[in-house]
């Protein structure tokens, strides 16, 4: 006996979430309709009204309901200072795990040319004309260490050094608390190279 097909379609729509295959979204689907009706009611009310109203701030990038978000409408932050990150994802998490006072610019990926990704695609025209106003001073890059994020890394640095602008990296390496048999040999081989002294 197959689905009923509104049910098929409620599973496949499901499987658009990162993460979730066929089995968990099967599983989703199911507990909704047997066990949680108002929940899937209030679940597609809120999705409906974020499709809708959530857009991007106009200055830094990041998710807003707003033309500029909270964070860049803050005037306690210090606009000198600028972390460019990945996704709205990567500002929330340091945003949650630092007391970080500067500004934020959200590239929305990372560039890679086999995937037709290119400075455009990820807002490095609209970063060149925050560097142009004269006000950014130093840049934190935040990339993610992958081949893609470094060589976005790279590409901004020459960027904003044209401009004068110090560039600075977050560091990489052995993770608090982590247990060094347990580190992948790029990882630690890259803590070695950038270690500081004490």
């Amino acid at each position: 006996m197959s689905n009923p097909p509104l049910l098929q379609q409620l599973i496949a729509a499901l499987r658009c979430l990162p993460g979730v295959g066929a089995k968990s979204a099967q599983r989703m689907a199911y507990h909704l309709l047997e066990r949680d009706r108002e929940g899937g009611r209030h679940l597609a009310g809120l999705l409906t009204a974020s499709m809708d109203r959530i857009g991007h701030c106009t200055r830094c990038r990041t998710l807003s309901e707003t033309e500029l978000c909270n964070l860049c409408d803050n005037p306690h932050r210090d606009p000198s200072i600028l972390c460019i990150v990945e996704t709205p994802a990567d500002l929330m998490i340091i945003e949650q795990a630092i007391d970080y006072r500067g500004g934020y610019f959200v590239l929305g990926g990372r560039l890679s040319p086999l995937d037709g990704i290119g400075p455009r695609e990820i807002g490095l025209e609209q970063l060149d004309q925050r560097f142009a106003e004269g006000v950014v001073r130093e840049i934190i890059l935040a990339t993610n260490p992958t081949v893609e994020g470094e060589a976005t890394a790279q590409y901004i640095h020459d960027m904003a050094r044209a401009r004068g602008i110090k560039t600075t990296r977050i560091a990489q390496g052995v993770p608090m608390g982590g247990e060094l048999e347990y580190v992948d040999g790029a990882t630690l081989a890259h803590a070695f190279h950038e270690r500081s002294e004490i």
